[in-house]
Protein backbone atom coordinates (compact mmCIF):
# COMPACT_ATOMS: atom_id res chain seq x y z
CA UNK A 1 0.00 0.00 0.00
CA UNK A 2 1.39 3.51 -0.72
CA UNK A 3 0.49 6.26 1.48
CA UNK A 4 1.43 10.19 0.96
CA UNK A 5 2.30 11.79 3.18
CA UNK A 6 -0.93 14.23 2.81
CA UNK A 7 -2.61 11.12 3.84
CA UNK A 8 -0.47 10.04 6.41
CA UNK A 9 -1.08 13.52 7.87
CA UNK A 10 -4.98 13.56 7.48
CA UNK A 11 -4.69 10.04 9.57
CA UNK A 12 -2.70 11.68 12.37
CA UNK A 13 -4.91 14.91 12.69
CA UNK A 14 -8.21 12.23 12.57
CA UNK A 15 -6.70 10.07 15.27
CA UNK A 16 -5.64 13.68 17.33
CA UNK A 17 -9.06 14.48 17.21
CA UNK A 18 -10.57 11.38 18.54
CA UNK A 19 -8.31 11.15 21.04
CA UNK A 20 -9.26 14.48 22.26
CA UNK A 21 -12.96 13.87 21.91
CA UNK A 22 -13.44 12.58 26.14
CA UNK A 23 -11.67 15.95 26.75
CA UNK A 24 -14.20 18.32 24.82
CA UNK A 25 -15.99 18.82 28.29
CA UNK A 26 -13.53 19.59 30.05
CA UNK A 27 -12.14 21.88 27.19
CA UNK A 28 -15.59 23.98 26.77
CA UNK A 29 -15.20 24.75 30.89
CA UNK A 30 -17.95 22.84 32.03
CA UNK A 31 -17.49 21.74 35.68
CA UNK A 32 -18.31 18.16 36.75
CA UNK A 33 -18.63 19.56 40.10
CA UNK A 34 -21.33 21.58 39.42
CA UNK A 35 -22.98 19.16 36.50
CA UNK A 36 -23.21 16.45 39.65
CA UNK A 37 -24.66 18.95 42.19
CA UNK A 38 -27.63 19.87 39.36
CA UNK A 39 -28.37 16.59 38.73
CA UNK A 40 -28.93 15.15 41.97
CA UNK A 41 -31.06 18.54 42.31
CA UNK A 42 -32.91 18.61 39.68
CA UNK A 43 -31.65 22.07 38.56
CA UNK A 44 -32.33 23.83 42.14
CA UNK A 45 -30.13 25.10 44.42
CA UNK A 46 -29.07 24.67 47.51
CA UNK A 47 -28.74 26.43 50.39
CA UNK A 48 -26.07 26.38 53.09
CA UNK A 49 -26.14 24.76 56.71
CA UNK A 50 -27.92 22.13 57.87
CA UNK A 51 -25.65 19.33 57.27
CA UNK A 52 -22.45 18.25 59.46
CA UNK A 53 -19.42 17.58 57.34
CA UNK A 54 -16.35 16.22 59.40
CA UNK A 55 -13.44 15.83 57.44
CA UNK A 56 -9.72 15.72 58.98
CA UNK A 57 -8.14 19.38 58.00
CA UNK A 58 -4.89 17.83 57.13
CA UNK A 59 -4.74 14.20 55.66
CA UNK A 60 -0.92 12.66 55.78
CA UNK A 61 -2.09 10.24 53.06
CA UNK A 62 -4.78 10.85 50.17
CA UNK A 63 -5.10 7.10 49.64
CA UNK A 64 -7.83 6.62 52.77
CA UNK A 65 -9.39 10.44 53.89
CA UNK A 66 -11.75 9.72 57.39
CA UNK A 67 -14.97 11.76 56.29
CA UNK A 68 -18.15 11.98 58.29
CA UNK A 69 -21.45 13.18 57.42
CA UNK A 70 -25.04 13.82 59.02
CA UNK A 71 -27.84 16.09 58.50
CA UNK A 72 -31.15 15.85 60.38
CA UNK A 73 -34.74 15.26 57.95
CA UNK A 74 -32.28 14.16 55.21
CA UNK A 75 -33.71 11.84 52.37
CA UNK A 76 -30.65 11.47 50.52
CA UNK A 77 -26.45 12.30 50.69
CA UNK A 78 -24.63 13.08 47.79
CA UNK A 79 -20.63 12.93 48.72
CA UNK A 80 -18.50 14.87 46.03
CA UNK A 81 -14.51 15.57 45.92
CA UNK A 82 -14.02 18.31 44.02
CA UNK A 83 -10.31 17.78 42.80
CA UNK A 84 -10.83 14.09 41.77
CA UNK A 85 -10.40 13.29 38.17
CA UNK A 86 -13.76 11.39 39.02
CA UNK A 87 -15.77 13.96 41.76
CA UNK A 88 -18.66 11.63 42.60
CA UNK A 89 -17.38 9.92 45.83
CA UNK A 90 -21.00 8.58 47.04
CA UNK A 91 -25.17 8.94 47.56
CA UNK A 92 -26.71 7.64 50.68
CA UNK A 93 -30.45 7.06 50.81
CA UNK A 94 -32.27 7.07 53.95
CA UNK A 95 -35.49 5.40 54.97
CA UNK A 96 -38.20 7.12 56.54
CA UNK A 97 -37.31 4.17 59.53
CA UNK A 98 -33.63 5.40 59.78
CA UNK A 99 -32.95 6.17 63.27
CA UNK A 100 -29.99 9.10 62.67
CA UNK A 101 -29.52 9.92 58.73
CA UNK A 102 -25.70 9.69 59.21
CA UNK A 103 -22.99 7.94 57.17
CA UNK A 104 -19.18 7.50 57.60
CA UNK A 105 -16.58 6.22 54.86
CA UNK A 106 -12.90 6.73 53.54
CA UNK A 107 -12.12 8.05 50.62
CA UNK A 108 -9.21 8.79 48.16
CA UNK A 109 -8.35 12.43 47.00
CA UNK A 110 -5.66 13.39 44.51
CA UNK A 111 -4.68 16.32 45.75
CA UNK A 112 -6.04 19.21 48.45
CA UNK A 113 -9.34 19.77 47.45
CA UNK A 114 -13.00 20.43 48.16
CA UNK A 115 -15.09 17.99 49.91
CA UNK A 116 -18.77 19.06 49.19
CA UNK A 117 -21.75 17.32 50.85
CA UNK A 118 -25.12 18.30 49.47
CA UNK A 119 -28.63 16.50 51.19
CA UNK A 120 -31.80 16.47 49.62
CA UNK A 121 -33.86 17.04 52.70
CA UNK A 122 -37.60 15.01 53.64
CA UNK A 123 -39.21 18.55 52.99
CA UNK A 124 -38.02 18.19 49.71
CA UNK A 125 -35.26 21.32 49.96
CA UNK A 126 -31.18 20.76 49.72
CA UNK A 127 -28.64 22.33 51.59
CA UNK A 128 -24.73 21.98 50.89
CA UNK A 129 -21.65 22.33 53.04
CA UNK A 130 -18.24 22.10 51.44
CA UNK A 131 -14.98 21.69 53.44
CA UNK A 132 -11.14 21.76 52.19
CA UNK A 133 -8.74 18.92 52.94
CA UNK A 134 -5.07 19.72 52.88
CA UNK A 135 -3.74 16.03 51.11
CA UNK A 136 0.18 16.11 51.47
CA UNK A 137 0.42 12.79 48.93
CA UNK A 138 -1.96 12.34 46.58
CA UNK A 139 -4.45 9.16 46.28
CA UNK A 140 -4.63 9.12 43.03
CA UNK A 141 -1.69 8.69 41.88
CA UNK A 142 0.00 11.75 42.81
Amino acid sequence: MDVSRRTFCQFGMGASAVALLPSLPALAGTDPVQEAIMAFTGGAMPGDGGIDLTTPEIAENGNTVPVEVSADGAASILLLAAGNPNPGVATFNFGKLAPNRAAATRIRLAQTQDVIAVAKLESGEFTMVKRTVKVTIGGCGG
